[in-house]
């Protein structure tokens, strides 16, 4: 494995930098004004705007390599928020899997940030269990459309999505992987109810959403009827990869690291403190050993290789470590880590600190719980398999 820098990508680290300090949001500048010219200015760069689309779609065709730089600056840059669904989860479905007209319709507006989405994955009783689900999506006599009756469950931002892409399923008969397909269809219409769920940190952003007699034309089906787990399987291995979220965890670490060299302990500060930097270092450690599989993966992708169940040891040991930093981020707060509601006291960080900790409990669910990874990675990377029951 080379992880050693080339010249060129060292050129690309300073044009990265260069192009995030010349477009940083100036004092007083209105954001979503500043928002739009940026993405404007990131397409002009050569599809920077949409850093993981190819370059047949529009996007940089940036190597295995650039992409990693890019996830690194961008954790230390200010750069405008991104809802990732369209971009990062239905574009390559589309691309892959959607026909010409679909990806003519669909693709440009989702670039445009125009139209945003959400994922119908999980419902009640079909969480991790995905190939469980029982949404029935019933193709009409004609064969012009589909009729879509139940519910998804935890569904991220339905409350502000324009469209859903969505598991139905469409044929029970027999194994049950292979009688699921792929829909595209409008959030605002009738016979679609969202209600939300609020997390234990007090945030909506999930919800529950419910289908009553909900039409969609056959031309939104993406691909081939009862295919549709083939397409997702692969959006997952890739929305895994991401939830890992190395580069933000090795950018929230060092600002741990400065946070609690400001919280005196004794006659020093909390970083000094030996029980709680032992526990700062073996998290540090473990960051190291989750970052070089990634490079690793990087290493393989460069050489042509398909992601593979990296995605599920990236995802399971990801998400744990942004759990780890939550936790100790509550405890550099102290006695002030309960006070994290409208009147919050002590250190200017405890009340996030303690919000993002009650958030950061699902970060082991969504995406696959860690329970499914560990399945995974036990299948096919150690090569083991169940025992038949006698």
């Amino acid at each position: 494995m080379d992880i050693e820098l080339s010249s060129e990508d060292l050129t690309f680290i300073k044009e990265v930098r260069a192009f995030f300090e010349e477009n940083k949001i100036k004092k007083d500048e209105d954001y979503f004004t500043w928002r739009n010219n940026w993405f404007e200015k990131a397409k002009k760069k050569g599809g920077w705007d949409v850093p993981k689309w190819p370059a047949k779609f529009g996007g940089p065709g940036w190597t295995p390599t650039q992409h990693y730089i890019w996830e690194q600056e961008t954790t230390k840059a200010t750069i405008p928020f991104d809802i990732p669904f369209g971009l990062g989860m239905l574009a390559p479905i589309l691309m892959g899997y959607g026909n010409e007209e679909q990806q003519e319709r669909f693709l440009p507006p989702i670039r445009e940030r125009t139209v945003n989405w959400c994922q119908g994955y999980s419902e009640p009783g079909a969480g991790s269990d995905l190939a469980n689900l029982k949404t029935k999506a019933v193709l009409s006599e004609d064969g012009t459309y589909y009729t879509v009756n139940g519910s998804k469950m935890w569904t991220t931002l339905a409350h502000v999505a324009d469209w859903i892409f969505c598991l139905t399923r469409t044929d029970d008969s027999g194994i049950k992987q292979k009688g699921i397909t792929f829909l595209l269809f409008p959030m605002k219409q009738e016979g679609i109810e969202v209600k939300p769920i609020i997390t234990l940190g007090g945030a909506h952003t999930v919800n529950t959403v419910h289908f009553t007699d909900v039409k969609v034309p056959v031309e939104n089906r993406i691909g081939e009827e009862g295919k549709g787990w083939t397409y997702a399987k692969g959006l997952l291995e890739h929305e895994r990869t991401g939830l890992a979220g190395l580069s933000r965890s090795l950018f929230e670490l060092e600002n741990l690291k400065d946070l609690a060299r400001t919280v005196t302990r004794g006659n020093s500060n909390l970083m000094n403190d030996s029980g709680y930097k032992a526990k700062i270092a073996e998290l540090e450690i473990d960051l190291m050993a989750t970052e070089y599989t990634e490079l690793r993966s990087l290493a393989s992708a460069s050489a042509g290789a398909e992601l593979g169940p990296e995605s599920s040891i990236l995802k399971l040991k990801g998400t744990e470590i942004k759990q780890r930093i939550q936790k100790l981020t509550v405890e550099a707060s102290g006695i002030y880590s309960p006070a994290w509601g409208e009147k919050s006291i002590g250190f200017p960080f405890a009340k996030g600190g303690t919000t993002g900790y009650l958030n950061s409990r699902y970060f082991t669910i969504y995406g696959g719980a860690s329970e499914v990874q560990k399945d995974v990675i036990a299948k096919k990377v150690l090569g083991l398999t169940k025992r038949s029951s006698k």
